[in-house]
Protein backbone atom coordinates (compact mmCIF):
# COMPACT_ATOMS: atom_id res chain seq x y z
CA UNK A 1 0.00 0.00 0.00
CA UNK A 2 1.43 3.45 -0.91
CA UNK A 3 2.23 5.81 1.90
CA UNK A 4 1.93 9.56 1.82
CA UNK A 5 3.78 12.22 3.75
CA UNK A 6 1.52 14.09 6.16
CA UNK A 7 0.33 17.50 5.01
CA UNK A 8 1.68 20.05 7.49
CA UNK A 9 -0.13 23.13 6.25
CA UNK A 10 -3.69 23.02 4.99
CA UNK A 11 -6.15 25.87 4.53
CA UNK A 12 -9.54 26.01 6.19
CA UNK A 13 -11.20 25.72 2.75
CA UNK A 14 -9.18 22.59 2.03
CA UNK A 15 -10.21 21.10 5.37
CA UNK A 16 -13.85 21.82 4.57
CA UNK A 17 -13.50 20.18 1.14
CA UNK A 18 -11.88 17.06 2.63
CA UNK A 19 -14.60 16.78 5.28
CA UNK A 20 -17.32 17.29 2.65
CA UNK A 21 -16.03 14.41 0.53
CA UNK A 22 -15.39 12.12 3.51
CA UNK A 23 -18.96 12.23 4.85
CA UNK A 24 -20.83 8.94 4.60
CA UNK A 25 -21.49 7.78 1.96
CA UNK A 26 -18.01 8.56 0.66
CA UNK A 27 -17.56 10.62 -2.48
CA UNK A 28 -20.36 12.29 -4.43
CA UNK A 29 -22.08 9.52 -6.42
CA UNK A 30 -24.45 6.60 -5.89
CA UNK A 31 -26.68 4.44 -8.10
CA UNK A 32 -30.44 4.34 -7.60
CA UNK A 33 -32.93 1.95 -9.24
CA UNK A 34 -35.53 3.46 -11.54
CA UNK A 35 -38.02 0.56 -11.56
CA UNK A 36 -39.80 -1.21 -8.68
CA UNK A 37 -38.00 -4.24 -7.26
CA UNK A 38 -40.35 -5.10 -4.45
CA UNK A 39 -41.50 -8.66 -5.22
CA UNK A 40 -40.89 -11.74 -7.35
CA UNK A 41 -42.94 -10.33 -10.22
CA UNK A 42 -40.73 -7.23 -10.36
CA UNK A 43 -37.65 -9.42 -10.23
CA UNK A 44 -38.91 -11.62 -13.07
CA UNK A 45 -39.24 -8.50 -15.25
CA UNK A 46 -36.03 -6.77 -14.21
CA UNK A 47 -33.93 -9.91 -14.49
CA UNK A 48 -34.65 -13.50 -15.54
CA UNK A 49 -36.72 -14.58 -17.32
CA UNK A 50 -38.26 -11.31 -18.54
CA UNK A 51 -35.04 -9.54 -19.42
CA UNK A 52 -34.38 -12.10 -22.17
CA UNK A 53 -37.17 -10.57 -24.24
CA UNK A 54 -35.44 -7.19 -24.04
CA UNK A 55 -32.08 -8.69 -25.00
CA UNK A 56 -33.65 -10.34 -28.05
CA UNK A 57 -35.40 -7.13 -29.06
CA UNK A 58 -32.13 -5.20 -28.99
CA UNK A 59 -30.29 -7.97 -30.85
CA UNK A 60 -32.88 -7.70 -33.65
CA UNK A 61 -32.90 -3.86 -33.66
CA UNK A 62 -29.88 -2.27 -32.03
CA UNK A 63 -31.47 1.19 -32.08
CA UNK A 64 -34.06 -0.11 -29.64
CA UNK A 65 -31.36 -0.05 -26.93
CA UNK A 66 -32.38 3.60 -26.50
CA UNK A 67 -35.98 2.52 -25.79
CA UNK A 68 -35.19 -0.23 -23.29
CA UNK A 69 -32.03 0.88 -21.42
CA UNK A 70 -30.44 3.94 -19.86
CA UNK A 71 -27.97 4.42 -22.73
CA UNK A 72 -29.81 7.47 -24.08
CA UNK A 73 -29.36 9.39 -20.84
CA UNK A 74 -25.93 8.09 -19.85
CA UNK A 75 -22.58 9.80 -20.37
CA UNK A 76 -19.14 8.34 -19.76
CA UNK A 77 -16.79 10.87 -18.12
CA UNK A 78 -13.35 9.52 -18.94
CA UNK A 79 -9.83 10.55 -17.94
CA UNK A 80 -6.35 9.20 -17.41
CA UNK A 81 -5.51 11.95 -14.91
CA UNK A 82 -2.64 13.32 -16.97
CA UNK A 83 -3.71 16.98 -16.66
CA UNK A 84 -5.71 17.40 -13.46
CA UNK A 85 -6.94 20.99 -13.10
CA UNK A 86 -3.77 23.11 -13.06
CA UNK A 87 -2.00 20.54 -10.90
CA UNK A 88 -0.44 18.43 -13.66
CA UNK A 89 -0.19 14.67 -14.06
CA UNK A 90 -1.64 13.43 -10.76
CA UNK A 91 -2.83 10.14 -12.19
CA UNK A 92 -6.26 8.50 -12.43
CA UNK A 93 -6.98 8.13 -8.70
CA UNK A 94 -6.39 11.80 -7.92
CA UNK A 95 -8.61 12.73 -10.88
CA UNK A 96 -11.59 10.76 -9.54
CA UNK A 97 -13.00 13.55 -7.30
CA UNK A 98 -13.20 15.86 -10.32
CA UNK A 99 -14.87 13.24 -12.50
CA UNK A 100 -17.39 12.54 -9.74
CA UNK A 101 -17.98 16.28 -9.54
CA UNK A 102 -18.67 16.50 -13.27
CA UNK A 103 -21.10 13.61 -12.94
CA UNK A 104 -23.12 15.11 -10.09
CA UNK A 105 -23.30 18.45 -11.89
CA UNK A 106 -24.61 16.68 -14.99
CA UNK A 107 -27.34 15.16 -12.85
CA UNK A 108 -28.15 18.23 -10.79
CA UNK A 109 -28.26 20.75 -13.61
CA UNK A 110 -29.39 18.73 -16.62
CA UNK A 111 -30.87 15.47 -15.33
CA UNK A 112 -28.13 13.39 -16.99
CA UNK A 113 -26.73 10.20 -15.47
CA UNK A 114 -22.99 9.71 -15.77
CA UNK A 115 -20.34 7.15 -14.87
CA UNK A 116 -16.87 8.43 -14.06
CA UNK A 117 -14.16 6.19 -15.52
CA UNK A 118 -10.51 6.68 -14.60
CA UNK A 119 -8.11 4.75 -16.84
CA UNK A 120 -4.54 3.94 -15.83
CA UNK A 121 -3.12 4.36 -19.32
CA UNK A 122 -0.76 6.94 -20.85
CA UNK A 123 -0.54 5.63 -24.40
CA UNK A 124 -3.02 7.46 -26.67
CA UNK A 125 -3.62 4.51 -29.00
CA UNK A 126 -4.37 2.25 -26.07
CA UNK A 127 -6.76 4.87 -24.66
CA UNK A 128 -8.55 5.12 -28.00
CA UNK A 129 -9.05 1.34 -28.03
CA UNK A 130 -10.26 1.30 -24.41
CA UNK A 131 -12.75 4.11 -24.89
CA UNK A 132 -13.99 2.62 -28.16
CA UNK A 133 -14.57 -0.70 -26.40
CA UNK A 134 -16.50 1.06 -23.61
CA UNK A 135 -18.60 3.20 -25.95
CA UNK A 136 -21.64 0.87 -26.37
CA UNK A 137 -22.54 1.64 -22.75
CA UNK A 138 -23.07 5.35 -23.34
CA UNK A 139 -25.06 7.91 -25.30
CA UNK A 140 -22.07 10.26 -25.22
CA UNK A 141 -18.45 10.53 -24.06
CA UNK A 142 -17.04 13.46 -22.07
CA UNK A 143 -13.23 13.46 -22.07
CA UNK A 144 -11.62 15.35 -19.21
CA UNK A 145 -8.16 16.14 -17.79
CA UNK A 146 -6.16 14.43 -20.55
CA UNK A 147 -2.99 16.34 -21.36
CA UNK A 148 -2.11 18.01 -24.65
CA UNK A 149 -1.12 17.08 -27.27
CA UNK A 150 -2.40 13.49 -26.91
CA UNK A 151 -5.91 14.78 -26.15
CA UNK A 152 -6.20 16.11 -29.70
CA UNK A 153 -5.37 12.77 -31.33
CA UNK A 154 -7.66 10.86 -28.96
CA UNK A 155 -10.67 13.07 -29.56
CA UNK A 156 -10.15 13.21 -33.33
CA UNK A 157 -9.90 9.43 -33.57
CA UNK A 158 -12.98 8.84 -31.43
CA UNK A 159 -15.00 11.44 -33.35
CA UNK A 160 -14.23 9.60 -36.59
CA UNK A 161 -15.07 6.12 -35.34
CA UNK A 162 -17.83 6.43 -32.73
CA UNK A 163 -21.52 6.81 -33.52
CA UNK A 164 -22.07 8.86 -30.35
CA UNK A 165 -20.82 12.39 -29.62
CA UNK A 166 -17.38 12.74 -28.08
CA UNK A 167 -16.71 16.05 -26.37
CA UNK A 168 -13.43 17.06 -24.72
CA UNK A 169 -14.51 19.64 -22.16
CA UNK A 170 -11.02 21.05 -21.58
CA UNK A 171 -11.00 21.93 -25.27
CA UNK A 172 -14.50 22.69 -26.45
CA UNK A 173 -16.26 23.54 -23.21
CA UNK A 174 -13.55 26.09 -22.51
CA UNK A 175 -13.67 27.49 -26.03
CA UNK A 176 -17.47 27.80 -26.07
CA UNK A 177 -17.80 29.69 -22.79
CA UNK A 178 -14.91 32.02 -23.66
CA UNK A 179 -16.36 32.72 -27.11
CA UNK A 180 -19.79 33.48 -25.61
CA UNK A 181 -18.31 35.93 -23.11
CA UNK A 182 -16.12 37.54 -25.78
CA UNK A 183 -19.05 37.95 -28.15
CA UNK A 184 -20.82 40.04 -25.51
CA UNK A 185 -17.68 41.89 -24.43
CA UNK A 186 -17.21 43.04 -28.03
CA UNK A 187 -20.68 44.57 -27.97
CA UNK A 188 -19.69 46.60 -24.92
CA UNK A 189 -16.52 47.97 -26.51
CA UNK A 190 -18.02 48.24 -30.01
CA UNK A 191 -15.32 46.17 -31.67
CA UNK A 192 -15.52 43.32 -34.19
CA UNK A 193 -14.01 39.84 -34.35
CA UNK A 194 -12.49 40.64 -37.74
CA UNK A 195 -10.29 43.42 -36.39
CA UNK A 196 -9.58 42.10 -32.89
CA UNK A 197 -5.88 41.86 -32.03
CA UNK A 198 -5.78 39.00 -29.53
CA UNK A 199 -3.13 37.62 -27.19
CA UNK A 200 -3.68 34.09 -25.86
CA UNK A 201 -1.37 33.24 -22.97
CA UNK A 202 -1.29 29.48 -22.67
CA UNK A 203 -1.16 26.82 -25.38
CA UNK A 204 -2.79 23.79 -23.83
CA UNK A 205 -5.95 22.04 -24.97
CA UNK A 206 -8.28 24.86 -23.97
CA UNK A 207 -6.14 27.59 -25.48
CA UNK A 208 -5.73 25.82 -28.82
CA UNK A 209 -9.46 25.03 -29.05
CA UNK A 210 -10.31 28.62 -28.12
CA UNK A 211 -8.03 29.98 -30.82
CA UNK A 212 -9.63 27.66 -33.38
CA UNK A 213 -13.17 28.63 -32.43
CA UNK A 214 -12.40 32.36 -32.34
CA UNK A 215 -10.83 32.03 -35.79
CA UNK A 216 -14.03 30.32 -36.97
CA UNK A 217 -15.96 33.29 -35.56
CA UNK A 218 -13.91 35.77 -37.56
CA UNK A 219 -10.58 36.59 -35.89
CA UNK A 220 -7.83 36.24 -38.53
CA UNK A 221 -5.00 33.91 -37.54
CA UNK A 222 -2.61 36.79 -38.17
CA UNK A 223 -4.37 38.68 -35.34
CA UNK A 224 -3.81 35.88 -32.80
CA UNK A 225 -0.51 35.73 -30.92
CA UNK A 226 -0.07 32.76 -28.60
CA UNK A 227 2.36 32.11 -25.77
CA UNK A 228 3.32 28.87 -24.05
CA UNK A 229 5.63 28.21 -21.11
CA UNK A 230 8.67 28.79 -23.35
CA UNK A 231 7.49 32.15 -24.67
CA UNK A 232 5.98 33.41 -27.89
CA UNK A 233 4.95 30.77 -30.42
CA UNK A 234 6.84 32.03 -33.45
CA UNK A 235 7.03 30.37 -36.86
CA UNK A 236 10.82 30.01 -36.62
CA UNK A 237 10.70 28.10 -33.32
CA UNK A 238 11.80 24.49 -33.56
CA UNK A 239 9.83 21.44 -32.43
CA UNK A 240 6.39 23.04 -32.38
CA UNK A 241 3.46 20.62 -32.28
CA UNK A 242 1.06 20.64 -35.22
CA UNK A 243 -1.58 22.40 -33.11
CA UNK A 244 0.79 25.15 -31.98
CA UNK A 245 2.11 25.63 -35.49
CA UNK A 246 -1.41 26.53 -36.62
CA UNK A 247 -1.08 29.75 -34.61
CA UNK A 248 2.63 30.45 -34.92
CA UNK A 249 3.07 34.17 -35.61
CA UNK A 250 5.37 35.74 -38.17
CA UNK A 251 5.27 39.13 -36.42
CA UNK A 252 8.52 40.41 -34.93
CA UNK A 253 7.40 40.31 -31.29
CA UNK A 254 9.77 38.74 -28.80
CA UNK A 255 7.89 38.87 -25.49
CA UNK A 256 4.54 39.56 -23.86
CA UNK A 257 5.21 43.26 -23.35
CA UNK A 258 5.81 43.95 -27.04
CA UNK A 259 2.94 41.73 -28.16
CA UNK A 260 0.47 43.49 -25.85
CA UNK A 261 1.18 46.97 -27.20
CA UNK A 262 -2.14 48.17 -28.68
CA UNK A 263 -3.68 44.69 -28.35
CA UNK A 264 -7.46 44.62 -27.96
CA UNK A 265 -7.83 41.39 -26.03
CA UNK A 266 -5.85 39.21 -23.60
CA UNK A 267 -7.06 35.67 -22.89
CA UNK A 268 -5.15 33.93 -20.12
CA UNK A 269 -5.24 30.16 -19.71
CA UNK A 270 -1.92 29.82 -17.99
CA UNK A 271 -0.52 30.90 -14.62
CA UNK A 272 -1.28 33.55 -12.03
CA UNK A 273 0.06 37.11 -12.07
CA UNK A 274 1.70 36.90 -15.49
CA UNK A 275 -0.12 40.06 -16.71
CA UNK A 276 1.31 43.11 -14.98
CA UNK A 277 -0.32 46.55 -14.62
CA UNK A 278 2.34 47.96 -16.96
CA UNK A 279 1.26 45.42 -19.60
CA UNK A 280 -2.37 46.41 -19.20
CA UNK A 281 -1.53 50.07 -19.67
CA UNK A 282 0.00 49.27 -23.07
CA UNK A 283 -3.19 47.74 -24.46
CA UNK A 284 -5.63 49.51 -26.77
CA UNK A 285 -8.56 51.57 -25.45
CA UNK A 286 -11.30 49.52 -23.76
CA UNK A 287 -9.14 46.40 -23.44
CA UNK A 288 -10.78 43.02 -22.89
CA UNK A 289 -9.01 40.84 -20.33
CA UNK A 290 -10.03 37.26 -19.59
CA UNK A 291 -7.72 36.20 -16.73
CA UNK A 292 -8.89 32.62 -16.34
CA UNK A 293 -6.09 30.89 -14.43
CA UNK A 294 -7.39 29.35 -11.21
CA UNK A 295 -7.22 29.95 -8.32
CA UNK A 296 -4.91 32.90 -9.06
CA UNK A 297 -5.80 34.85 -12.23
CA UNK A 298 -3.17 36.21 -14.60
CA UNK A 299 -3.98 39.61 -13.11
CA UNK A 300 -6.01 40.32 -10.00
CA UNK A 301 -9.49 41.64 -10.77
CA UNK A 302 -9.20 44.61 -8.40
CA UNK A 303 -5.70 45.46 -9.65
CA UNK A 304 -6.92 45.44 -13.26
CA UNK A 305 -9.87 47.69 -12.41
CA UNK A 306 -7.62 50.10 -10.52
CA UNK A 307 -5.14 50.20 -13.40
CA UNK A 308 -7.62 50.75 -16.24
CA UNK A 309 -11.11 52.15 -15.64
CA UNK A 310 -12.05 51.13 -19.17
CA UNK A 311 -11.02 47.46 -18.83
CA UNK A 312 -13.64 44.77 -19.49
CA UNK A 313 -12.58 41.82 -17.37
CA UNK A 314 -13.57 38.24 -16.61
CA UNK A 315 -11.90 35.68 -14.39
CA UNK A 316 -12.52 32.05 -13.61
CA UNK A 317 -13.42 32.89 -10.02
CA UNK A 318 -16.93 32.91 -8.60
CA UNK A 319 -16.20 35.80 -6.23
CA UNK A 320 -15.92 38.36 -9.07
CA UNK A 321 -18.41 39.36 -11.78
CA UNK A 322 -18.46 37.61 -15.16
CA UNK A 323 -17.05 34.25 -14.12
CA UNK A 324 -16.11 32.23 -17.20
CA UNK A 325 -16.84 28.64 -16.21
CA UNK A 326 -17.29 25.48 -18.29
CA UNK A 327 -20.32 24.74 -16.14
CA UNK A 328 -22.32 27.16 -18.30
CA UNK A 329 -21.76 24.76 -21.18
CA UNK A 330 -21.17 21.04 -20.81
CA UNK A 331 -24.29 19.85 -18.88
CA UNK A 332 -26.68 21.64 -21.23
CA UNK A 333 -24.74 20.79 -24.39
CA UNK A 334 -24.96 17.10 -23.50
CA UNK A 335 -28.65 17.45 -22.64
CA UNK A 336 -29.33 18.64 -26.18
CA UNK A 337 -27.08 16.02 -27.77
CA UNK A 338 -28.67 13.15 -25.86
CA UNK A 339 -32.23 14.31 -26.50
CA UNK A 340 -31.84 13.90 -30.26
CA UNK A 341 -29.55 10.85 -29.99
CA UNK A 342 -26.79 12.78 -31.74
CA UNK A 343 -24.04 10.87 -33.46
CA UNK A 344 -21.45 13.65 -33.57
CA UNK A 345 -20.44 16.98 -32.07
CA UNK A 346 -19.44 19.60 -34.67
CA UNK A 347 -18.64 23.28 -35.23
CA UNK A 348 -22.26 24.17 -35.99
CA UNK A 349 -23.27 22.81 -32.60
CA UNK A 350 -20.45 24.73 -30.91
CA UNK A 351 -21.56 28.01 -32.47
CA UNK A 352 -25.18 27.35 -31.54
CA UNK A 353 -24.11 26.85 -27.92
CA UNK A 354 -22.06 30.07 -28.03
CA UNK A 355 -25.03 32.06 -29.27
CA UNK A 356 -27.43 30.52 -26.74
CA UNK A 357 -25.14 31.24 -23.78
CA UNK A 358 -24.37 34.77 -24.95
CA UNK A 359 -28.03 35.64 -25.53
CA UNK A 360 -29.10 35.09 -21.93
CA UNK A 361 -27.60 38.29 -20.49
CA UNK A 362 -29.69 40.40 -22.87
CA UNK A 363 -32.97 39.25 -21.30
CA UNK A 364 -33.69 40.38 -17.72
CA UNK A 365 -34.54 37.73 -15.16
CA UNK A 366 -37.57 38.23 -12.92
CA UNK A 367 -36.36 39.36 -9.51
CA UNK A 368 -32.80 39.93 -10.73
CA UNK A 369 -31.54 43.48 -11.17
CA UNK A 370 -28.54 42.46 -13.29
CA UNK A 371 -28.44 44.37 -16.58
CA UNK A 372 -26.10 43.82 -19.51
CA UNK A 373 -22.94 45.83 -18.98
CA UNK A 374 -19.31 45.64 -17.81
CA UNK A 375 -20.33 43.82 -14.63
CA UNK A 376 -22.71 41.42 -16.37
CA UNK A 377 -21.86 40.20 -19.84
CA UNK A 378 -21.81 36.43 -19.32
CA UNK A 379 -24.41 34.39 -17.40
CA UNK A 380 -23.82 32.82 -14.02
CA UNK A 381 -23.04 29.09 -14.20
CA UNK A 382 -26.12 28.60 -12.02
CA UNK A 383 -28.50 30.54 -14.28
CA UNK A 384 -31.47 28.18 -14.56
CA UNK A 385 -32.26 29.48 -18.05
CA UNK A 386 -29.17 27.76 -19.46
CA UNK A 387 -30.98 24.43 -19.64
CA UNK A 388 -33.90 25.74 -21.67
CA UNK A 389 -31.69 27.91 -23.86
CA UNK A 390 -28.59 25.84 -24.62
CA UNK A 391 -30.10 22.35 -24.86
CA UNK A 392 -32.70 23.30 -27.54
CA UNK A 393 -30.09 25.28 -29.50
CA UNK A 394 -27.77 22.27 -29.51
CA UNK A 395 -30.58 19.91 -30.45
CA UNK A 396 -31.61 22.14 -33.38
CA UNK A 397 -28.01 22.39 -34.59
CA UNK A 398 -27.60 18.61 -34.44
CA UNK A 399 -30.77 18.24 -36.48
CA UNK A 400 -29.61 20.84 -39.03
CA UNK A 401 -26.30 19.01 -39.51
CA UNK A 402 -27.93 15.57 -39.82
CA UNK A 403 -26.34 14.37 -36.60
CA UNK A 404 -29.69 13.69 -34.92
CA UNK A 405 -31.08 10.15 -35.00
CA UNK A 406 -34.24 11.22 -33.17
CA UNK A 407 -35.31 14.72 -34.31
CA UNK A 408 -37.59 16.65 -31.99
CA UNK A 409 -41.05 17.07 -33.48
CA UNK A 410 -42.90 19.02 -30.79
CA UNK A 411 -40.75 21.85 -29.43
CA UNK A 412 -43.36 23.10 -26.97
CA UNK A 413 -43.54 19.64 -25.43
CA UNK A 414 -39.73 19.47 -25.34
CA UNK A 415 -39.43 22.77 -23.51
CA UNK A 416 -42.03 21.65 -20.97
CA UNK A 417 -40.02 18.46 -20.49
CA UNK A 418 -36.82 20.44 -19.88
CA UNK A 419 -38.52 22.45 -17.16
CA UNK A 420 -39.26 19.15 -15.38
CA UNK A 421 -35.87 17.49 -15.95
CA UNK A 422 -34.09 18.70 -12.83
CA UNK A 423 -37.20 18.73 -10.62
CA UNK A 424 -38.02 15.04 -10.87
Amino acid sequence: MPTFAPVKYISMKAKEALAYHAQYPKGKLSIQPTKPLDNSQDLSLAYTPGVAAVCNAIAQDQQSVYAYTSKGNLVGIITNGSAVLGLGNLGPLAAKPIMEGKAVLMKKLAGIDAFDIELDEADPQALIKMITALSPTFGGILLEDIKAPICFAIEQALTKTLAIPCFHDDQHGTAIVIAAALKNALKLVKKQFATLRTIIHGAGAGAIATAKLLHTMGIPKSHIIMFDSKGIIHHNRANLSLEKRLFATTLPHTNLATALKDADCFIGLSVGNILKPAHLLQMAPKPIVFALANPTPEIDYQVAKATREDVIISTGRSDYPNQVNNLTGFPYIFRGLLDVQATHFNDTIKLAAVDAIASLVHTPVDGDNALFGPDYFTPSPLDKRLLTSVAPAVARAAMQTHSAQKPIQDWDHYLRHLHLVTNS
